[in-house]
């Protein structure tokens, strides 16, 4: 085994769709783990999204390389037993179906304890199955806007989600980590574990600061826009020939961003703005002595003057500049039809793959699979 293959040996079984369940799998495929990925018949969810990828879905070819597809009527009894006898072999076993579905498969918690006692299982719902919300159908932006996640996000006329899946990927990437310490668990005691990933819990965790400022200190978080809500300034100002984001963060910038950048030695002296809490608290006063400066000197030179201050800063990519950003790193995975494309190449894999991944057709697998794992 490869030191850039830590997972070989691994083997993954999941019932997946959408984004929050692939998203775990495919970082454990990129690992080096064995993945199966059972679909229905028809195709999971993420394949029919779109077809904007060569005619394939931009989040299916996203999340779904380096995979085994095996398509599988689970209602059928043959198909069910082939499942079973899958998991019997399996290391991990992750699954996303509607809450309860996992149960009537014969794959509850207990079951699994009882047959499969070495076997780490990943069962991700929308809401944690012991609360009222059991039930509740969980979509990404049902989840956004249930945790507050929209009530802190947007202008302050309209609540926003976040333009991509919050929530499914913060899903996906609690599962993985949950999976790597069941893992190391295992290492040490011999046994699994049944874990339960609930997105809403994910989300609410991410909305822990706003929650605590409201709980203990009374203050409710505003939405700002490209704003921050409780650093300040921490938002773009306006040049001649575009803005740039500032962010200051502490005493020591906000005077070298007084006395270099804006040139103003007297706003350090001013007592509406000695601290980050005063800063936040007359940001609009504090706009108004910022703006005129930035409004009056062109990009390049307020780049210049943050540099030279020290001072963190950072343009407002569009989506047509991401392609040629200097800091985006690409890999490429192959289709079934053997075209290419480049995808982001993933966190913690600065070099991409050892070998290109493929996305692989609907059932590519299930011939084989059904013959290495026949009765």
């Amino acid at each position: 085994m490869s030191d850039a293959r830590p997972l070989e040996g691994l083997f993954v079984v999941s019932i997946e769709q959408a984004v929050a369940a692939p998203l775990c799998t495919v970082r454990l495929a990129d690992g080096g783990a064995r993945v199966v990925k059972i679909e229905r018949p028809e195709g999971e969810t993420a394949r029919h999204y779109d077809s904007a990828v060569e005619g394939m879905s931009a989040y299916f070819v996203w999340l779904n390389r380096g995979k085994e597809s095996v398509a599988l009527d689970l209602k059928a009894k043959e198909d069910l037993a082939l499942l079973h006898r899958m998991v019997a072999r399996a290391d991990v076993l992750v699954q996303n179906l509607a809450p309860g579905a996992i149960d009537r498969l014969g794959l509850s918690a207990q079951v699994i304890t009882q047959k499969f006692p070495r076997l780490i299982t990943i069962n991700i719902v929308g809401y944690g199955q012991d609360t009222p919300y059991a039930a509740m159908r969980a979509y990404d932006m049902l989840v956004q806007a249930e945790s507050g996640i929209c009530a802190v996000t947007g202008t302050p006329e309209t609540p926003c989600k976040i333009g991509v899946s919050a929530a499914d990927i913060a899903t996906g990437m609690n599962a993985h980590a949950a999976i790597l310490e069941a893992l190391l668990s295992r290492e040490r005691t011999g046994r699994g574990r049944v874990v339960e990933i609930a997105m809403f819990d994910g989300m609410a965790d991410w909305m822990a600061v706003p929650l605590l400022h409201q709980e203990y200190a009374g203050r409710e978080t505003n939405r700002y826009g490209l704003s921050h809500a409780s650093i300040y300034p921490y938002r773009p100002y306006v040049c001649r020939g575009g803005a740039v984001v500032v962010s200051i963060q502490q005493n020591s910038e906000w005077k070298r961003f007084c006395g270099i950048v804006l040139q103003r030695q007297d706003l350090f002296a001013d007592e509406r703005f000695a601290t980050n809490a005063w800063r936040v608290a007359n940001r609009v006063a504090l706009d108004a002595e910022i703006e005129p400066v930035f409004a009056s000197i062109d990009h390049d030179e307020a780049i210049r003057r943050l540099d030279e201050a020290q001072i963190a800063w950072g343009r407002v990519s569009e989506m047509r500049d991401l392609p040629r950003h200097k800091a985006l790193r690409r890999t490429d995975v192959a289709l079934p039809d053997g075209n290419r494309v480049a995808v982001p190449t993933p966190a913690g894999r600065p070099e991409g793959f050892e070998t290109i991944p493929t996305v692989p057709a609907l059932g590519a697998d299930t011939d084989r699979i059904r013959s290495e794992f026949a009765a």
